[in-house]
C-alpha cells in the first residue's frame, strides 16, 4: 500500500474512533480541513461516503462497517512492522520515549533516566507526561512507568516500587476531590465511597495541583507520599483512610522488549524504583515505628528481563 493511502486510512480511523472531524483534527494534529480534505479523498477514489454526517457527528452506516473493520487491520499490520523495524536495530543508541504521570515526571523520572544518559552518550530520551494511558501498541511511546493496580492489557513488564497514599492538609478543612484521569484512581475511589458530592469544596485533575491547593489551605486531600512527605509546607495527618498503595509499573509493548536500548532503560528505571521503594511507599510521620517497604512480587504478565 502506497504511503498516501495509509494516511488516508489514519485520518478514516480517527474520524470513526472519535466521532467527528473537529476531534480527529486534535488527535492528528491537523487542523479541520486537512481532515475534511483527506476524507473527501478517500470517498471520491472509492466511489462512495464511508460515512453518514448527522448533527450528532459523523456515523458509520452498517453496510460500510466492514471498511472500517477493514482499514484497522491495516493499520495494525503497518504499526507491528513499524514496531519489528524498530526491534532490529539492536546498538544501544537513538530516542527513548517514556511517558508517565505528573507525579513522577516532575523532579523524579529525570533523576532516575540522569545515569544511563551519563553512560551511554547515543541515547536521547523524551519524557511524555500525561495522566491518560498512551497507546504503545502504536507507537506513541516506548515504555510506560505507571502507578496502576494491575499491568495495563497488552503490556510486558515488572513493577518496580509501590506507591503509598496517605492524607495531607488541615483536618478541619474540606475535601478535595479528583476529575480527569485521577479519578479512577485507588483513592479517587476511596472518596467517592466516603465523601458526599457536596462536600468536596473543590476538584483538579492533576496530584501535582491538588499538593498546591493543600498548601495554600484550600482544604485537604489525599495525595501520593513521594510528593506530600518532601514538601515542608503540608501536614501529613490521620484521617481514616486505610493503608493504600498500588504498584508502579515499567511495561512496554511486546514487541519492543528485546530491543537493546528500550531493556537496557527499563532495567534501569526498576532499579531506580527498588532503591527509592520506601520513599515512593511513604515513611509514617504519625507513628514512631519502623518504616515499611513493599514486597514486591512477581509480574503476573511474562518476565522481561
Amino acid at each position: 500500500m502506497h504511503r498516501e493511502n495509509w494516511d488516508d486510512l489514519r485520518f478514516l480511523l480517527a474520524v470513526a474512533e472519535n466521532g467527528s472531524v473537529s476531534a480527529a483534527a486534535r488527535k492528528l494534529g491537523v487542523n479541520h480541513a486537512t481532515v475534511l480534505r483527506r476524507i473527501s479523498a478517500f470517498e471520491t477514489r472509492h466511489g462512495g461516503e464511508i460515512f453518514d454526517r448527522t448533527p450528532q457527528g459523523y456515523v458509520i452506516p452498517a453496510d460500510r462497517q466492514k471498511v472500517v473493520d477493514a482499514a484497522r487491520e491495516v493499520e495494525a499490520a503497518v504499526y507491528s512492522l513499524e514496531r519489528l523495524i524498530e526491534g532490529a536495530q539492536a546498538p544501544l543508541r537513538g530516542t527513548v520515549r517514556v511517558t508517565s504521570t505528573d507525579t513522577l515526571c516532575h523532579g523524579l523520572l529525570p533523576k532516575m533516566l540522569s545515569g544511563l544518559a551519563q553512560k551511554a552518550s547515543d541515547l536521547r530520551f523524551e519524557l511524555i507526561c500525561s495522566n491518560t494511558h498512551l497507546d504503545l501498541g502504536r507507537l506513541d511511546a516506548d515504555l510506560a512507568v505507571k502507578p496502576a493496580i494491575d499491568l495495563q492489557d497488552g503490556l510486558v513488564g515488572s513493577m518496580g516500587a509501590k506507591l503509598g497514599f496517605a492524607v495531607y492538609g488541615d483536618r478541619n478543612l474540606p475535601w478535595l476531590g479528583m476529575r480527569g484521569a485521577i479519578a479512577r484512581s485507588k483513592p479517587a475511589q476511596w472518596l467517592i465511597e466516603k465523601v458526599r458530592e457536596k462536600d468536596f469544596v473543590s476538584k483538579a485533575d492533576s496530584f501535582l495541583t491538588l499538593r498546591e491547593m493543600v498548601a495554600a489551605g484550600v482544604g485537604k486531600s489525599i495525595l501520593p507520599c513521594v510528593l506530600g512527605d518532601a514538601d515542608p509546607r503540608l501536614n501529613k495527618i490521620e484521617n481514616g483512610m486505610p493503608d493504600m498503595s498500588v504498584g508502579i509499573w515499567v511495561a512496554c509493548h511486546p514487541d519492543m522488549a528485546d530491543v537493546p536500548r528500550i531493556r537496557a532503560v527499563r532495567n534501569l528505571l526498576l532499579d531506580e524504583l527498588a532503591k527509592r521503594s520506601d520513599e515512593f511507599l511513604g515513611v509514617s510521620l504519625l507513628h514512631n515505628s519502623e518504616p515499611t517497604y513493599p514486597t514486591l512480587p512477581d509480574a503476573k504478565r511474562p518476565k522481561i528481563s
